[in-house]
C-alpha cells in the first residue's frame, strides 16, 4: 500500500546527514502548516540539541515527558505529547536524548521502542513528522522504523547531489533489515536561489534521475521533488530565536508561503481537504506583490491595522518578544554515521548513483553569485 494513502497517520521522517540544512526549519513549519489547515500534527525532536522543541517555544527545562524518556519507557507516551499551538503536539527533545544510546545498547528492542509508543497513540493525529538527527545511529534508526515514509531536505548544491546516494542508500538498508515498508516520499529544496544556473542544474540532474527511477524496485521509485522550492529568506532564520513559527512570526513572508503549499500538497496526497480561507487569511498568506494565478491581480501590499502600508522585509514581532538563545536550525557537521548501528550491513547495498553535473557546471558561477 502506497504509505501517502495509508489508512493511517502519515508518519514521515525529516532527515539528511549533513547539518545545516534547513531540516528542523522545514519540520517545524511544515508540521505549523499542516496544524492550521486544521489536520491534528505530532511532531517528534530526535535531535539532542532540541531546536525543534526551541523553535516551538519549549526549552529544555521543561518537565514534560520527553523522547528520551520514552525510549527507556515506551509507556510513558500517553501523557507526554504536549499541545503547543491549536492541532499541533510537540514530543519534546532534551540533552539527555545523547545518553539514550549507551544506556540501550544492550537491549534486543533498541531500534523498535519509538515505534512501538507512536503506534499505541496514534489514532489521535494524521500526521507524525520525525526530525531526525544528522547521523546515522540509534536515535535516527528509531526514527526510521517508526516512519513509513522519508522526507529529505536539501540545498540544490553540487555536494548535496552527491549525498542524496548515500542518504538514499540508508533509506534501502534500513528498509531491508528493520522496516520493510519504508518509503521515499520526496525531496524538499531548501535556502534555494533559483536564479543562478548552478541550482537550476541541480534541479535537471535531481528530476532526471527521480524520474529514472519509476520502473525500479526501489523504496524511492514513487519520490517526487515537491514544489515549491523554499526561498532563501532571513525570516526563517529569525523566527526560532523569538520560539515562533514563520506563520506567527512573519505569515505575508516567501518563506510562509513556500511552506504552506508543501504542506497543502501533503495533506492532499492523503486525501485530506484543504479549509476555505477568508479574504483575510488570503491576504495574510500570500506575499505582497504576487499575482493571482486566476484574477491576473497583483496582492495589495501589508498593512498595519492603521492601514498604513508596511515594508514586508522590516516587519518584526511585536516588541515585547524576547529572543530565545537557540539558532533552531544549527546542526553539527562533525556527527558522523556509525556502522556498528546499521543492522546486517555485511550485505552491502550499492550506493543508488545520481548522475553528475559536469565539473565546469560545478565551478561555474552565475552572473549574480559573482556580485555582477
Amino acid at each position: 500500500m502506497d504509505a501517502r494513502t495509508h489508512p493511517g497517520p502519515r508518519r514521515i521522517a525529516l532527515m539528511n546527514q549533513k547539518g545545516g540544512v534547513g531540516k528542523t526549519t522545514t519540520t517545524v513549519n511544515i508540521a505549523a502548516a499542516i496544524a492550521e489547515l486544521g489536520a491534528p500534527v505530532l511532531l517528534v525532536d530526535l535531535d539532542p540539541q532540541a531546536h525543534a522543541s526551541l523553535h516551538l517555544g519549549v526549552d529544555d527545562a521543561s518537565e514534560a515527558t520527553s523522547v528520551y524518556d520514552i525510549l527507556l519507557d515506551p509507556a510513558e507516551i500517553f501523557e507526554a505529547p504536549i499541545e503547543v499551538k491549536p492541532n499541533l503536539w510537540l514530543l519534546r527533545s532534551e540533552t539527555d536524548l545523547a545518553a539514550a544510546e549507551t544506556e540501550l545498547s544492550q537491549e534486543a528492542d533498541r531500534y523498535a521502542r519509538l515505534r512501538e509508543a507512536l503506534e499505541a497513540v496514534e489514532d489521535r493525529f494524521k500526521f507524525v513528522l520525525l526530525d531526525c538527527p544528522p547521523s546515522l545511529g540509534l536515535l535516527t534508526l528509531n526514527g526510521l522504523n517508526a516512519a513509513r515514509e522519508v522526507l529529505i531536505p536539501m540545498q540544490a548544491q553540487f555536494l548535496a547531489l552527491q549525498g542524496v546516494g548515500k542518504l538514499l542508500e540508508t533509506v534501502q538498508l534500513v528498509s531491508q533489515q528493520l522496516n520493510p515498508e519504508l518509503r521515499v516520499a520526496g525531496i524538499v529544496l531548501c535556502m534555494f536561489d533559483g536564479q543562478t544556473t548552478h541550482a537550476q542544474e541541480v534541479v535537471a540532474d535531481l528530476e532526471t534521475y527521480l524520474e529514472s527511477q519509476r520502473e525500479t524496485e526501489t523504496p524511492w521509485r514513487d519520490a517526487k521533488l515537491y514544489q515549491p522550492p523554499i526561498r532563501r529568506n532571513i525570516k526563517l532564520a529569525e523566527c526560532p530565536s523569538f520560539g515562533q513559527t514563520i506563520f506567527e512570526y512573519a505569515p505575508w513572508a516567501p518563506g510562509a508561503a513556500d511552506y504552506r503549499r508543501i504542506a497543502e500538497a501533503l495533506l492532499a496526497e492523503h486525501g485530506g481537504s484543504i479549509g476555505e480561507r477568508s479574504a483575510d487569511d488570503e491576504h495574510k498568506y500570500t506575499p505582497a506583490g504576487a499575482v493571482d494565478d486566476a484574477t491576473g491581480d497583483q496582492t495589495p501590499e501589508a498593512t498595519d491595522d492603521s492601514g498604513e502600508s508596511v515594508e514586508a522585509a522590516d516587519r518584526s514581532p511585536e516588541p515585547d518578544a524576547q529572543p530565545r538563545p537557540a539558532d533552531a536550525d544549527r546542526a553539527s557537521d562533525d556527527a558522523a554515521p556509525r556502522d556498528d548501528d546499521r543492522q546486517g550491513h555485511e550485505d552491502e547495498v550499492p550506493t543508488p548513483q545520481i548522475r553528475v553535473m559536469p565539473a565546469e557546471h560545478a565551478a561555474r558561477e552565475s552572473d549574480a553569485e559573482r556580485g555582477a
